[in-house]
């Protein structure tokens, strides 16, 4: 949702010859590939799954901090975290992300202020590097606790050796 939108978002308000259009668009694709390839990645090495969701987060911060250098340099109002229409997009998103009304558009990136397009975006980045450092959390802790597959074949050869 976030490269979606991003994409919106450059289309609307970032020069489309700039390099900044073309990161931040490779920023926010990064994140989504990075993800998927981590998952993809989770059967048979749980350390490059480890090392993509990682590459992942990285990539969504860098595209946050263009998001607060667009606001930043135009002179627009970066919204608290906790001001009242952070809180709102935090609310009216929370269950499934979406307003159904425009499945092109959720978040109406294509219609509101760029004050509110990008504020509206740093939410959502916010809100999934959050989701992914859980996830990383929770994929070291399992990595300690489990190993990693190159570690649970070698635990397996050797069991069915002592069996033999």
């Amino acid at each position: 949702m976030v490269y979606d939108a991003t994409v919106v978002f450059c289309g609307r308000f970032v020069d489309k010859r700039s390099r900044t259009n073309d990161q931040m668009i490779q920023a926010a694709r990064s994140g989504v590939q990075n993800i998927a390839e981590g998952s993809m990645a989770s059967a048979t090495s749980r350390k490059m799954e480890l090392k993509l969701t990682g590459v992942a987060r990285a990539s969504l911060e860098e595209l946050l901090l263009d998001y607060e250098d667009f606001l930043r340099q135009r002179g627009l109002r970066i919204w608290d975290k906790d001001s009242p229409e952070a809180l709102e997009v935090r609310r009216r998103y929370k269950s499934d992300g979406a307003d159904k009304s425009d499945p092109s558009d959720p978040y109406h990136i294509s219609t509101t202020s760029a004050e509110v397009a990008a504020n509206t975006l740093i939410c959502l980045i916010n809100q999934a590097s959050y989701l992914l450092g859980c996830q990383l959390r929770k994929l070291e802790q399992t990595f300690l606790a489990e190993g990693g597959f190159t570690e649970r074949l070698y635990r397996e050869r050797r069991n069915n050796r002592n069996e033999s």
